[in-house]
């Protein structure tokens, strides 16, 4: 897998749990399981949510799903 692909996949799984629609920037930080300070690896990139975060809009919102929030971080990230 790729970068793309690792990152892309753990963003998806530190939300598996949570409930969508995610209305809010702070809705989504919270739906992490360690909030802003969740952290995706591959290889030597490290990014927390609270980073990851900074890369969305209020027009972003809502999210309907995990993976519509991880699709959305990787694009914008360039990844």
């Amino acid at each position: 897998m790729n970068v793309r692909e690792v990152i892309h996949g753990q963003i998806a799984a530190g939300l598996a749990n949570a409930k969508f629609p995610i209305e809010t920037p702070e809705d989504l930080i919270a739906a992490f399981p360690a909030g802003a300070s969740t952290t995706c690896k591959a290889g030597d990139l490290e990014v927390t949510a609270g980073e990851a975060g900074k890369l969305l809009t209020p027009a972003d919102f809502p999210f309907k799903s995990a993976k519509a929030v991880a699709d959305t971080i990787v694009e914008r990230a360039g990844l």
